[in-house]
């Protein structure tokens, strides 16, 4: 992977002639996002990710950071926040920030330590890739609870996406989920190699946390199809 995504972002940190990223999708055409819109304070925020991180409590990990502003907004808040990223231009760009504790590391990798709450924004399912591999993140991510800890996480239902039939039924793939895409990012002329990004209806995400023995709460539903769910042991 050429981080293009993370060097968009440490761009931007940097006044290093910043462009707009271009995402795409094996089911959508291609979409500009200003990279600005990642550097956006806690007014800026969604609604759903406002209220996640209101709802953050004792010692933080949050992952797939990013540019690291919702770390950023609790860290001047004076919580205990640890962000993790896997691009390292992104956490280039977090330390250059004033982010005190981020370092780049998957999830999966995190080992010896326990959190409070563990936060999964813009898209938080996305991590988990595919279905299959739901079970693997949730069980790692319950390890990483403290007793009362909180996972909070946020998804949408991208049934909109795809064509709706006379019936009202939808046409969707029938041998896969249809929350399971493939995302391609352009940025500066460059191509980033193709990943899979998971989205998961609510119902979906609840069966598998029951499924790995975590409760799931809703918590509140956006406009756009999206919503915020709690998991706790």
């Amino acid at each position: 992977m050429k981080d293009l995504f993370g060097k968009a972002i440490l761009d931007f940190q940097t006044n290093n002639s910043p462009e707009n990223i271009v995402t795409e999708t094996n089911i959508s055409e291609a979409d500009e996002m200003e990279v600005s819109y990642l550097f956006r304070d806690f007014k800026s925020m969604p609604k759903l990710e406002q209220k996640a991180l209101q709802l953050c409590k004792g010692k933080i990990l949050d992952v797939g950071c990013g540019a690291g502003s919702h770390s950023l907004y609790l860290q001047n808040k004076g919580l205990d926040v640890i962000a993790i990223d896997i691009s390292e231009n992104a956490i280039k760009a977090c330390k250059l920030r004033g982010l005190k504790n981020v370092k780049v590391q998957d999830v999966l990798a995190v080992e010896n330590e326990k959190f409070d709450t563990i936060l999964l924004l813009m898209n938080g399912t996305g991590i988990f890739k595919a279905l299959k591999d739901t079970s693997k993140y949730l069980q790692k991510l319950k390890s990483l609870l403290n007793p009362n800890g909180q996972i909070l996480i946020d998804s949408s239902d991208i049934i909109y996406m795809y064509d709706e039939q006379e019936d009202g039924s939808f046409l969707v793939p029938a041998n896969a989920y249809y929350g399971e895409l493939i995302f391609t990012i352009h940025y500066k002329n460059q191509t980033d190699e193709p990943f899979p990004w998971l989205y998961m209806d609510y119902n979906t995400l609840q069966n598998a946390a029951h499924a790995n023995g975590l409760n799931c709460e809703l918590i509140q539903e956006g406009k756009h199809f999206d919503y915020l769910a709690k998991l706790t042991v």
